[in-house]
């Protein structure tokens, strides 16, 4: 069995929404990929990988607080959850589960609609984006998202959000050659890793589950960097309430960067799976590919994130592990 714990969707009915109340420009590449929210032409794609095969559904970005202002966005919320829902009862051999959407520009109503998707709908967990149209994760006013997912012991699912507005330099007014894609989304991620671990995200809620998208991003590859630069030498560049918090940290940064989970979603990438697996064990891998984010519109990511798969030199029970025994574990579903 191959569980994508990390695939993109866009249910029809929340994707008319979204259309009638964004910019049109913005559309052009949601409608080159059908299988976003042509549901017969995701099935045609899963087809492709036998029966074996199903996908956890999270909602395709941009994130809803990038589209509508608190005014609406929980209704959209609601909206992207309910036919989540749907598609999941329609076709449960396919569609296992789905990940929570929450209008995060509004945490009364992200509390509320967390509250609604997990305890009435059965959501396994939720999405959240690496900010908040520009506000940090660790911001106090998020803080109630995490500890309600702590409490209900089921994951966060983290994706990066930055966009073209993100210039490169500062003297400039935006990124140029879709840089704020290729590397400022694993910079989002990872800063927003950081953010987390130093806000004391793991002392607060030590059994939390968070399930980084593209492998953990950088943290893996600067598994240096955050050992030694941010373990004796921590503090030594900072001043003021920073330089507090980092010097009386009751671990090492580099163990609580460990605790993080993170999805295979590498675009086929051997070097980067070998180099993550190393760093967060088997353990804390899931099967993911990023469908249907791809140059073939689906197909392309999940069939080579499972050539990279079973090429690896590991035990078939690790192999096991990350293609669909760890995210049924972190979901709490059977394995049966």
């Amino acid at each position: 069995m191959k569980i994508d714990a990390y695939s993109h969707i866009l249910p029809e009915p929340y994707f008319a929404r979204m259309r009638e109340i964004a910019d049109p420009a913005a559309f052009k590449r949601w409608l080159e990929l059908p299988a976003l929210h042509d549901l017969d032409e995701r099935l045609r794609i899963m087809d492709e990988f036998g029966d074996g095969y199903q996908q956890v559904l999270t909602l395709s970005s941009p994130p809803i607080e990038l589209i509508a202002g608190p005014g609406e966005s929980p209704a959209l919320a609601r909206l992207a959850n309910d036919s989540m829902r749907e598609l999941c009862d329609k076709r449960p051999d396919r569609f296992p589960a789905f990940v929570g959407s929450l209008p995060m520009d509004h945490p009364d109503a992200a509390l509320a609609e967390l509250a609604y998707a997990v305890d009435d709908l059965g959501a396994r967990g939720v999405q959240v984006f690496t900010n908040v149209n520009g506000r940090p994760l660790d911001d106090p006013a998020f803080a109630g998202v995490f500890a309600e997912m702590a409490a209900r012991d089921l994951p966060v699912w983290m994706h990066p959000a930055r966009t073209a507005a993100f210039a490169d330099y500062a003297t400039e007014d935006a990124s140029r050659y879709e840089i704020w894609w290729a590397f400022g989304w694993p910079y989002e991620t990872s800063a927003a890793m950081a953010r987390l671990v130093f806000s004391g995200l793991f002392e607060r809620h030590p059994d939390l589950k968070i399930i980084t998208h593209h492998m953990g991003a950088m943290i893996p590859y600067l598994e240096g960097r955050i050992g030694v630069g941010w373990g004796p030498q921590l503090g030594s560049r900072t001043s003021g309430a920073d330089f507090e918090r980092l010097r009386d940290a009751p671990r090492r940064p580099l163990d609580h960067f460990r605790k993080f989970y993170a999805d295979t979603s590498l675009s086929g990438s051997d070097i980067g799976t070998r180099c993550g697996l190393d760093f967060f064990g088997a353990d804390h891998v899931v099967f993911g590919t990023d469908c249907p984010f791809d140059p073939e519109g689906g197909p392309l990511y999940i069939r080579e994130t499972i050539r990279v798969l079973d090429a690896l030199d590991i035990p078939d029970g690790e192999r096991d592990r990350i293609y669909h025994r760890n995210i049924l574990r972190l979901m709490r579903l059977s394995d049966g």
